[in-house]
């Protein structure tokens, strides 16, 4: 029998969409990220009857936090404003090592509200937020393509010498493949 693959924490991301946005802009990476909190649970009780113990169960609720280093971008002002005008939210679970047959990655998806936002200014540290949100129903559990832009939002990619006028250019440059290792070469251009 194959031994489990152990999933690393690294590898599990929050993003995050104000519901009234869906049609017009994909879900967004939370930035610099440093925890992140799964905790569905479900009360349970028991009677005790002269025939023995009857177990009863409440709903599913589920609590998701995300801790991150404080940060000026938009997802960072929609936590906020999730919060302050209480806007629902979509929030999406991605493990990036998790992969299907079609090469989709697992993820959990919900909806519901951000019920807290704690912010910690130490004079000696980076500012963080802790963002508590309150899961409606149940999450859902599926696989999804992330997006082109995914690689470079959670490391930065190879860029050439040449001018960057948009987030999307390299610069003439070309990430290293495995596959195309180079050759010497005898006419090496001296400086």
């Amino acid at each position: 029998m194959a031994r489990p693959q152990v999933l690393q924490g690294m590898d599990t991301l929050a993003y995050i969409r104000l519901l009234k946005n869906a049609g017009k802009e994909q879900g967004q990476l939370i930035p610099y990220q440093t925890s992140l909190s799964f905790d569905p649970q479900r009360d349970s009780d028991t009677t005790q009857t002269k025939d023995g113990a009857v177990g009863t169960s409440s709903s599913l609720e589920t609590e998701i936090e995300v801790e991150f280093v404080n940060n000026i971008s938009k997802v960072s002002d929609d936590l906020y404003d999730a919060l302050i005008q209480n806007e629902k939210v979509e929030i999406w679970i991605v493990n990036i090592s998790r992969k299907n047959s079609e090469g989709k990655v697992f993820a959990w998806y919900a909806q519901g509200s951000v019920t807290e936002d704690s912010n910690d200014n130490d004079p000696d540290d980076n500012s963080t937020r802790d963002v508590t949100f309150s899961v409606d129903g149940t999450p859902q559990r599926g696989w999804l393509e992330l997006p082109d832009n995914a690689k470079e939002e959670l490391a930065y990619v190879f860029r050439g010498l040449g001018v960057i006028s948009s987030p999307e250019e390299t610069g003439n440059g070309t990430a290293w493949k495995d596959a195309d290792r180079g050759t010497g070469s005898a006419n090496v251009v001296k400086a």
